[in-house]
């Protein structure tokens, strides 16, 4: 039995839960199937028929195609940026800040990194324009792969959830 309706995790997900409530939420361990909760209310928020297997981001996801059944990386707005296991970054519209002029518009100019040293890298959605993510590497840095996550250890250890089907 869930500590919470899913009326609560919903409410929690959009940022519109009270504090006193949110609070107890954050303090106290987590119930079975809060994982399940959360999931159902990410899938209500989002128009695509995909199933939403594992949050990336508050608009990414990686989701189990509805039709392929292929496990790929999804945004918000159904942008496939390819398989989970690939960097979904190199198949984003990226933005390097590497000039003073374009490091001012984040930075006062006397707090601004020197180019030199380090860049900004901001990835966006080519389909929608919303940014997933910025990285500050040096500038000759590759673009860096966050992390592949092992779903199926995920699911079957953390979760305690039948990990859910792919095509091979």
């Amino acid at each position: 039995m869930s500590t919470y309706t899913n009326e609560q995790v919903a409410h929690l997900v959009e940022g519109s839960l009270d504090w006193e409530t949110t609070f107890r939420m954050l303090s106290m361990p987590k119930d079975n199937s809060r994982f399940e909760q959360y999931l159902k209310a990410l899938q209500a928020k989002v128009s695509f028929p995909d199933k939403i297997v594992l949050p990336l981001g508050p608009h990414l996801y990686i989701v189990q195609s509805a039709k392929t059944k292929q496990w790929v990386t999804m945004c918000d707005c159904g942008h496939v940026f390819g398989d989970y296991r690939e960097n979904w970054k190199l198949n984003a519209a990226i933005y390097v800040r590497d000039t003073e002029e374009a490091m001012t518009e984040v930075y006062p100019k006397l707090m601004a990194p020197d180019t030199q040293w380090q860049v900004y890298r901001e990835y966006y959605c080519p389909t929608c324009g919303t940014m997933h993510d910025v990285e500050a590497p040096t500038p000759w840095y590759p673009v860096i792969h966050d992390f592949e996550p092992d779903i199926e250890a995920f699911y079957q250890e953390w979760v305690g959830l039948p990990v859910p089907e792919r095509a091979a």
